[in-house]
């Protein structure tokens, strides 16, 4: 009896102290590792030669960073490395680009500083919708998501608001088509760290609507769809005269289809990336708003955590959880409120980029989300992403992100180098927010 009382108690003190219980009590977490990202558009100018890679790369390893994360498929579907399934991005914005190895100058100038590299590819997305340019533009438009506005049904392209043309998860012959894309480059480059996926998702709750997705919610369910999509939700205005999600009979089950669409996916793209080099990284990179992220088709989540309880999660949504599948998983702490404090007196709220409504609460802090993140993942690694153009106003928030998600995360990633460039005084506190976390010392 005395035993059975002392696990009870300690039980209560597990939870009382926010530990996840499906945290292995002998695992320890890896060292702490600082990723910087080089996005492919918005730095195809100033990485249009070699000598630049080198200087930028020298740069980070002096400030402490670990890693870097070069993009090579952007959101138009077009790539920066040789492959025969996409077409190459040789310009971009009146820049024409030399012909030399973008990603094999990365992997061979960052190895010689002990840097490690990481190729970023945005998965489900094919086009650019400012510039009608991409896949989806250039002889794929069966690719493009349909989406379901206050204004009816439309092909994404359509969208014009939405600067990705997004492409329908369902899709099964665009899923075979990334895979090649993705085995070419893991072939093409033994010498590379790992994968970091982007946009491994639906475009937001208004995707996808199209006859696919009916037919294939319909054969995972068992339902028989009699009015789609007012069965999953209609559009409603509130009493400021905004659209909001008034949800169907189905809205619950459909978050769950489109999670579990997402997961199969996951797995198909690990295999394919492991079936090639089982030694590299898998990862992923996903925002970190767990509450409101499932309108996108994502739960990054451990499956032994239990999400029942959130009005949006079916008794097996939990199943669709992927972080078990990830090695590398980067998480976006885009906030400017750094501590849950300031969460807390925050009356303006939150809305990230795929939120349908403003989003409260201490998650959105990057304090309250490395905390909450811990609990969800059940003691995962996780390393907190920062929006360096989010402290154009206020640079030393950018300190104090960098240290806090250091001090909460396993590590920190930046998003995105070419900020730093363009307002080269948040290099300052790029090094200040990495002295205090004792990432660098001088």
């Amino acid at each position: 009896m005395k035993k059975r009382s002392t696990i009870l108690t300690l039980f209560m003190l597990l939870c009382m102290t926010g530990v996840p219980l499906c945290m292995d009590a002998g695992s320890t977490l890896p060292s702490k590792r600082a990723f910087m990202w080089v996005d492919a558009e918005a730095n195809f100018r100033c990485f249009s030669c070699p000598d630049s890679i080198d200087f930028y790369l020298d740069k980070i390893k002096q400030l402490g960073f670990t890693d870097v994360v070069v993009d090579v498929r952007p959101i138009s579907g077009e790539v920066l490395f040789s492959t025969k399934y996409a077409p190459r991005l040789k310009e971009w914005n009146h820049t024409v680009r030399p012909n030399f190895d973008y990603l094999g100058r990365f992997i061979t100038s960052a190895h010689r500083l002990g840097l490690k590299v990481h190729a970023s590819l945005n998965v489900f997305s094919a086009g650019h919708n400012y510039f009608d340019r991409g896949l989806i533009y250039s002889g794929h438009p069966k690719w493009a998501s349909v989406v379901y506005t206050p204004k009816g049904l439309m092909p994404i392209t359509k969208q014009k608001e939405k600067y990705a043309a997004m492409v329908n998860p369902v899709n099964r012959s665009y899923r075979k088509y990334i895979i090649k894309v993705l085995d070419d480059l893991v072939r093409q480059y033994p010498g590379l760290d790992g994968i970091i996926l982007d946009r491994v998702r639906y475009d937001g709750i208004e995707a996808d609507f199209s006859s696919a997705s009916e037919k294939g919610f319909e054969k995972y369910s068992g339902i028989k769809l009699k009015h789609f999509p007012e069965d999953i939700f209609t559009w409603k205005k509130d009493t400021t005269g905004q659209y909001v999600v008034q949800r169907g009979r189905y809205f619950n089950q459909w978050i769950e289809y489109r999670a579990s669409v997402i997961y199969q996916v996951m797995r198909e793209l690990r295999d394919a990336v492991k079936s090639v080099n089982p030694a590299i990284s898998f990862g992923t990179y996903t925002g970190a708003w767990y509450p409101s992220y499932y309108e996108v088709g994502v739960n990054f989540a451990s499956q032994h955590y239990d999400p029942s309880k959130k009005d949006w999660a079916t008794p097996h949504y939990a199943q669709t959880g992927y972080a078990e599948l990830i090695d590398t998983y980067i998480t976006g702490n885009y906030y400017t409120d750094i501590s849950i404090s300031e969460a807390e007196q925050n009356k303006k709220g939150v809305r990230n980029e795929t939120d349908s409504e403003t989003q409260f609460g201490t998650w959105y802090s990057v304090e309250g989300s490395c905390r909450h993140l811990r609990h969800i993942l059940c003691g995962k690694p996780f390393y907190g992403g920062i929006l360096a153009e989010q402290f154009y106003n206020c640079p030393k928030k950018l300190a104090q992100s960098i240290e806090t998600n250091l001090k909460y995360s396993d590590g920190v990633m930046v998003f995105d180098i070419c900020h730093l460039i363009q307002h080269r005084n948040l290099w300052d506190e790029v090094k200040k927010g990495m002295q205090k976390a004792g990432l660098l010392n001088l």
